[in-house]
């Protein structure tokens, strides 16, 4: 064979990429703006076979030039992948939803089977959404597997057509025979706020196969985050969890304490800078003592968290084999706080995994204002009936002799653990004693309730005693007396009295000290 002939069929098999399965054009910074400035992509496009994934982020297309790469993608049947995040720089947004809407025409002609389909960083804004709405609901993402939207610009009403589209992907996928089985989903700088989340929790939960959600600052309160725990716990085979930068607040934090208890598969929990704050804490703290055994990265830094909250996290943690990381940086425990929490982790012999605490706020002051938190004024109005019907102070719950001794004699009486708690202490503050079973009889009796058992329970109790601060201003703690202290050593020692919450008690307790004949944390 001459040397010519072997220089042609080198060259040839060159163009046809034998054993490739992807061309990347990736950072090469290209002005794409017409049909002639792509000519050559379009050639080595249509040429190259088996073509599975194709990278162009990092150049900028316009409407001609995305048009005549979408003609080239017409008959690329086997592409899998599409990488085409930062691909409009410089672009105006009227520019993008057509370019989208004909690249992913052509996918749907193709017949192509989408898995991986990567679109952020592209600040397309709401009708970008809807430029490949009709991508997204269609048969060429029915095997969609990875979903990246990071820094698009979505807001509430991109969020909720994409929440549709992922819904009516589903219903058309399953009546097809292959339910769609997203896994990532990634779509954090998106100004999704509580609508946006609402709706895409609802996409959530019907999926079931998230393996990985992250949805970074995305201005979400409590609203949307309750909702997307109450989707997430419908997908038990979640890994990581990526919430930073939102505004969690009690109601939030409580509300994904509950739902990872169902996620026994989670390794990576992002809640940083999320006001989760000690309340939350502690909640959380209390899904990691129940479970998450392959948790190996939690982030609650920036939090608002007190000392003593931030070491019941770290001993709901103790038994994580394979935790690697725990940040609880940017917190308010002080230099004291700081060295009491590596003090912790030291004796558990994970000093190591613990971050850095460089940036910890120092001890709260107690009159902090917080301003701004117009989220907050309304979930304390919603807590008001809650505080109510369960609260000890600051409306039904003010605490006085006649009321003591009308309920306490009472054998119907049967009020929640942490209510006898504290109306147990005042009982044995002025030497009151109505019965000799008093108080073990109505303690076990209060404590056989799925409350006690509860987060809620030992919160509550701390919040009232003033040794947790809460979030509802208008709730104000209770005098601490010699009797109070006396019913909780009492309670505590009990075999009724859940052992785990006795140890978070114990923690709380320990760091008090006295102000003015106050005790606070």
């Amino acid at each position: 064979m001459a040397s010519g002939d072997i220089a042609q069929i080198t060259e040839a098999l060159a163009k046809t990429h034998v054993g490739e399965v992807e061309l990347s054009y990736k950072g090469q910074g290209l002005k794409l703006d017409n049909a002639e400035s792509v000519k050559e992509m379009v050639q080595e496009i249509e040429q190259y076979q088996g073509l599975r994934s194709l990278r162009l982020e990092g150049n900028t297309l316009g409407v001609e030039a995305a048009r005549a790469i979408a003609k080239s993608l017409e008959a690329k049947r086997e592409l899998e992948q599409c990488h085409w995040s930062d691909m409009f720089t410089g672009r105006l947004r009227s520019e993008i939803p057509p370019a989208l809407i004909s690249l992913g025409n052509a996918l749907m002609t193709s017949g192509a089977r989408l898995t991986h389909l990567d679109l952020s960083d592209n600040a397309f804004g709401p009708d970008g959404v809807k430029g490949i709405e009709s991508l997204l609901k269609s048969s060429a993402c029915y095997t969609l597997r990875e979903l990246r939207l990071n820094n698009c610009g979505m807001g509430i009403g991109g969020g909720m057509v994409l929440a549709s589209a992922l819904t009516e992907c589903h219903k058309q996928s399953s009546a097809a025979g292959s339910p769609l089985r997203l896994k990532v989903f990634i779509a954090g700088r998106n100004r999704l706020e509580n609508d946006g989340a609402t709706a895409l929790a609802k996409a959530f939960k019907l999926l079931g196969s998230l393996e990985e959600v992250h949805m970074p600052q995305n201005g979400i309160n409590h609203p949307g985050i309750t909702a997307l725990a109450s989707a997430i716990k419908h997908n038990p085979n979640l890994q990581v969890l990526n919430l930073n930068d939102n505004t969690f607040t009690k109601r939030g934090s409580t509300a994904m304490a509950e739902a990872i208890r169902h996620l026994q598969c989670l390794k990576v929990i992002n809640f940083g800078d999320c006001l989760v704050r000690s309340e939350g804490a502690i909640a959380i703290a209390a899904a990691l003592r129940e479970g998450l055994p392959f948790l190996r990265e939690l982030n609650l830094s920036f939090g608002e968290i007190c000392e003593a909250a931030a070491v019941v996290v770290a001993k709901a943690v103790q038994s994580k084999a394979d935790l690697e990381k725990l940040d609880l940086n940017g917190n308010c425990f002080g230099e004291d706080g700081c060295e009491a929490l590596r003090d912790v982790m030291e004796s558990m012999n994970m000093e190591d995994l613990l971050g850095s605490l460089s940036d910890d706020e120092g001890e709260p002051e107690e009159e902090d204002d917080d301003d701004g938190e117009e989220d907050e004024d309304e979930e304390e109005r919603e807590d008001e009936e809650d505080a109510e019907e369960n609260g000890v102070n600051g409306t039904k719950y003010v605490i006085e002799d006649k009321v003591i001794l009308a309920n306490i004699c009472m054998p119907e009486w049967t009020p929640k653990p942490d209510v006898l708690l504290l109306t147990t202490g005042y009982v044995i503050a002025i030497q009151i004693s109505c019965s000799s079973s008093f108080p073990d009889a109505l303690l076990r009796k209060a404590f056989s309730n799925s409350h006690s058992q509860s987060y809620n329970f030992i919160s509550s109790l701390m919040v009232n005693l003033g040794l947790l601060k809460c979030e509802d201003k208008k709730i104000k703690r209770v005098t601490v007396l010699p009797g109070h202290l006396f019913a909780l050593e009492h309670a505590a020692a009990q075999q009724f009295f859940p052992a785990d919450q006795a140890d978070v008690l114990e923690t709380f307790v320990s760091r008090l000290v006295c102000v003015q004949n106050i005790m606070y944390i």
